[in-house]
């Protein structure tokens, strides 16, 4: 383990707990940002058991009814604050079980640090194993809950998880589809990010989309069109779309960046693709 001790870590789980409202790195947040209210769900704190202990998450699903199809939403690298919970209560309400492991939850609590420059080391520190594995636990919390229909598995992350998306599609074969919205593709590897998203494309075994803004600075048409090259010549069935006005962070209704238009077409065209590849209600 990274920062904490074996020991350190189980005993620290007897309290696990996500951190209310948004990241301090993100406030004040935009008057345009969506809430989305609990009305006809069961939502609320969830704690996933690890192979080395338990992690704290947030659930949305509909109130009445069992086996729902499972999504499981992955955090930009703010954690699981109250944008990404709001995500999980708009896949409720379309009838999902979703599901957001904070996946930091070893390394550090990002939601309480209000510098994004001293955010970016404790991400740095979190091995892709790690999320990996986790995010397999959360499928088994879903499974054994008797509420998640884990054979209509999906999975959608952004920014820092829109990577992971595209890392989960090459790791776990019962993935039915998912959708990365602007995760990076390309960049230096180390010891505990070892791959980037072009050098497993190949190996997908899911279909992904890739939504992107086209005025992404970080995110280059270059590396979209390597990514793009590496999946044709793979005869994979996942593509790319790009916004050409939009930005990076352009569905974080909660910051600047938020580009309504784009968001909302690209919320429509992650419905389709998960209705279209066997993640639907």
């Amino acid at each position: 383990m990274t920062d904490l001790t074996r020991r350190e870590f189980v005993k620290s789980t007897i309290s696990t707990a996500l951190a209310a409202g948004f990241a301090l790195a993100v406030q004040p947040v935009t008057a345009q940002t969506i809430h989305t209210d609990t009305t006809g769900l069961k939502v609320g704190e969830i704690q996933i058991p690890t192979a080395e202990g338990v992690i704290p998450g947030y659930h949305a699903m509909p109130s009445t009814g069992k086996k729902f199809p499972v999504v499981l939403v992955v955090q930009e690298i703010f954690g699981v604050h109250e944008h990404i919970r709001d995500v999980c209560r708009r896949f409720a309400k379309q009838g999902y079980l979703a599901i957001a492991p904070e996946l930091f939850y070893r390394q550090g609590d990002v939601s309480k640090v209000a510098d994004i420059g001293q955010i970016m080391p404790i991400v740095a520190k979190v091995p892709d194993s790690q999320v990996l594995s986790d995010l397999d636990a959360a499928v088994a919390w879903a499974e054994k809950s008797g509420h998640g229909n884990v054979a209509k598995l999906g999975i959608t992350g952004f920014c820092w998880g829109g990577r992971i998306v595209w890392l989960y599609a090459a790791h776990n074969p019962h993935l039915k589809a998912g959708v990365a919205w602007y995760g990076r593709l390309v960049g230096q590897t180390d010891p505990l990010h070892p791959k980037n998203p072009v050098d497993l494309a190949a190996d997908l075994t899911a279909p992904v989309l890739g939504l992107y803004g086209g005025q992404d600075s970080g995110i280059t048409a270059e590396s979209r069109a390597a990514m793009e090259g590496v999946l044709h010549a793979a005869h994979k069935p996942s593509k790319i779309i790009t916004y050409p006005d939009a930005g990076h962070g352009f569905h974080a209704d909660y910051r600047p960046s938020y580009n309504a238009k784009d968001a909302a077409d690209g919320d429509k065209k992650l419905l389709e693709w998960f209705h279209t590849h066997g993640v639907a209600p």
